[in-house]
């Protein structure tokens, strides 16, 4: 018996043609031709543009398209005909000439980035698409501030400053290729990616594959970056969008994020962050990075409080161009030491002991992140006296100084209010305690308090300084401080808020 034909019923059939003709490899002499990949209300398209004629524009649906190269310098684009009506609807296609080789391959890889994304947030997708209702971002931040932090996200200076900051991007570098056993064949997050540098580290480091999430319009920008460099951009998707919102078709082993904003919470996307671990990393997978501490210490600074508080001094004047501005001096004096929104809240009890006597005019913020890898354990600290970063430090001023002396006991609160800004309001409070005889009666001798909103802080600037080949890997303790720890506490319907507990100077609890 033969089984071949037992398994074959279909019968040969002829079909008689005018003619065949193999599609050439021509030297073009038409006039030039801009390519664009781009979004036309919700549709991913590939557009070529003549330069001489702006209505001669031929689009491309990416869903329905494919690219076959037929020499090293000519291709051919080919779009299917529409799946609903194909009897009416024709396939077409059109023949694309470059200028050189590098020109091709980063013509094909940026091809299959966008495909790749369509079908990545496709109707095809096992768990889903885009989500269109209402997301957890879309409830804690208000839009007009959710529009200009991708505004300025979008933008590729900013990037660029993020990137020259050496600190950052050595220490993200250094965790990732450090680690290469947790990275190799593995599947990689990266959440808020901008540039997409991070995603490029990962594959560097041998992940099988990274998911670039990005929400601002410098996905654009990641998309050409990566197209770039094709040896490992075959390894990754650019996916626009929120990562509230988006879906992926598989789990993640390791998500990499760079989620610090001033104090490590401002621009709240920390949270973000946690959110991403619950909807897409796979039990025990990995966060780099992986614990958040925020460090503080009373600071002493008589040149800052009298540049804040000397701006007030406009407003004692009783005679500008003949208005008496006086009413309002109080007013602004406060204003300059305070700023205010409500919201939702990191309650911080403080208890420190003064080395020296002096005036405490506020108290310094900073914090440090660890990356722990499976075989080198690296921090990436903001601390005072290490290598500066482009979060500095922060001091939170008082708006009237307190005075301490050796051994006096410092105790109060900081209380951290968050607003859909994307940042924090803190109330600080700080009392110095009675010391010496009658010191355990523990009474309060002086207190004194301030606000602040993270999105406009005074800043510690330091000299910039090289940052160092090799780097030591626990973090930078300078002053006598207090550390802190986040843990997010999960609760059922609400928002993942970092909750901050002191138990003691020194205390650590664990964050992401």
């Amino acid at each position: 018996m033969d089984v071949l034909a037992g398994q074959n019923k279909q019968k040969e059939q002829d079909f008689l043609v005018a003619s065949i003709s193999q599609l050439s490899i021509l030297n073009s002499t038409s006039p030039r031709v801009v390519a664009k990949f781009h979004y036309d209300s919700g549709v991913a398209e590939l557009r070529f543009d003549p330069e001489s004629d702006p209505n001669g524009s031929v689009h491309f649906d990416l869903h329905t398209s494919r690219l076959f190269k037929l020499s090293p310098l000519q291709s051919v684009c080919i779009s299917e005909a529409s799946e609903m009506d194909k009897e009416k609807s024709y396939s077409r296609g059109i023949s694309i000439q470059f200028i050189n080789e590098e020109e091709s391959g980063n013509f094909h890889c940026a091809f299959e980035q966008w495909k790749k994304e369509v079908v990545v947030q496709g109707s095809n997708l096992p768990n889903g698409t885009v989500s269109l209702s209402k997301s957890k971002f879309d409830d804690k931040i208000e839009e007009s501030s959710a529009k200009m932090y991708f505004h300025y996200y979008g933008q590729l200076l900013h990037q660029q400053n993020m990137m020259q900051d050496y600190v950052r991007t050595g220490s993200y570098y250094a965790a990732v290729m450090e680690n290469r056993v947790d990275f190799v064949g593995r599947v990689v997050v990266d959440v808020g990616a901008g540039s997409g540098i991070l995603s490029l580290f990962a594959a560097q480091a041998g992940a099988r594959h990274v998911y670039a999430v990005e929400a601002s319009e410098v996905a654009e920008y990641a998309r050409k970056l990566i197209a770039g460099n094709p040896s490992l951009g075959q390894r990754i998707t650019v996916i626009k969008g929120k990562i509230e919102e988006v879906e992926l078709p598989e789990k993640a082993d390791i998500l990499i994020s760079e989620p610090m904003g001033t104090l490590l919470v401002n621009e709240r996307m920390l949270e973000s962050y946690i959110i991403a671990r619950d909807r897409f990393l796979v039990p025990n997978g990995k966060m780099f990075p992986t614990i958040g501490r925020i460090h503080m210490a009373p600071f002493s600074d008589e040149y800052l409080y009298m540049e804040i508080a000397n701006k007030a001094l406009f407003w004692q004047q009783q005679n500008y161009y003949g208005v008496n501005m006086t009413p309002l001096q109080s007013t602004a004096f406060q204003g300059y030491f305070s700023q205010e929104e409500e919201l939702y809240e990191i309650d911080i009890p403080l208890k420190f002991v003064s080395s020296v006597g002096t005036r405490v005019h506020g108290l310094a913020c900073w914090f440090d992140v660890l990356f722990n890898g499976s075989t080198v354990q690296r921090w990436l600290t903001t601390a005072p006296g290490a290598p500066t970063t482009h979060w500095y430090q922060l001091r939170c001023v008082l708006a009237q100084p307190i005075y301490v002396m050796p051994g006096q006991e410092i105790v109060g609160r900081l209380h951290m209010v968050s607003h859909k800004a994307q940042s924090y309001t803190l109330h600080l409070t700080l009392s110095a305690k009675m010391w010496g005889p009658g010191a355990e009666l523990g009474g309060i001798l002086q207190t004194s308090s301030g606000k602040l909103d993270l999105k406009e802080p005074y800043y510690r600037i330091s000299q910039p300084q090289a940052y160092p080949s090799t780097q030591d890997q626990q973090p930078n303790h300078l002053l006598l401080t207090q550390d802190m720890q986040l843990q997010p506490q999960d609760e059922e319907g609400s928002d993942l808020m970092p909750q901050a507990l002191l138990q003691d100077s020194g205390a650590e609890l664990h964050s992401f």
